[in-house]
């Protein structure tokens, strides 16, 4: 998974950790805020866990390649945040934001940090992502959901896709969890949620 020198992890290593840890988190979130059926997943052995994967080929196809994406800039520290939307089927009104910030933490581009402790910190996040859905709000309509990144000003590396503006959530609620870190990259999961009228 991750890409070693003499047992220190580079920084291409570590966008392969993050992106890895995206995977995972991106469909435990759709899965568990019942996007889609259960039946249309399968589970998998992940960080001690079990994590359900949506089957659906053309969703992991393009995740395949946003997350390629992904890990082409983080390997260059060219990512401020992913951002997971989950938005009403028949309005597009957003009504759940999951960030994944990235912070650079060492400009010297490689960390002994063990293995080991980063995916114990990723199974830590993992399990309370599902922690923290178990008390959100229910989502009472069909929804769908969007995956964005957002690049620092000035960074050209996405010049072929198409700008967004900023998603705002009306009368939101916002919950902070636990974050990890590879040695040179740490993430910051945030939850952001529409409080029910």
């Amino acid at each position: 998974m991750a890409t070693y020198t003499r047992n220190a992890i580079t920084l291409e290593g570590s966008a392969a950790i993050i992106t890895d840890y995206l995977k995972y988190a991106i469909n435990a979130i759709i899965f568990q805020r019942d996007i889609y059926p259960p039946e249309q997943f399968n589970s998998v052995q992940q960080y001690g866990l079990t994590i359900l994967m949506w089957k659906n080929d053309m969703f992991n196809s393009k995740l395949q390649g946003f997350l390629l994406e992904a890990r082409a800039l983080l390997t260059r520290n060219e990512i401020e945040k992913i951002t997971l939307t989950i938005e009403n089927m028949l309005t597009s009104e957003v009504l759940e934001k999951w960030e994944f910030t990235v912070h650079s933490e060492s400009p010297i581009g490689t960390t002994s940090k063990p293995l080991k402790k980063i995916k114990a910190d990723i199974r830590i996040v993992l399990r309370q992502i599902a922690a923290t859905i178990s008390y959100l709000p229910a989502l009472e309509c069909s929804c769908k959901f969007d995956l964005s990144i957002t690049v620092p000003k000035g960074c050209h590396s996405l010049d072929h896709w198409i700008t967004v503006p900023v998603v705002h959530i009306l009368n939101a609620q916002t919950v902070q969890l636990k974050s990890f870190s590879t040695g040179l990259q740490k993430v910051d999961t945030i939850v952001e949620y529409k409080l029910t009228d």
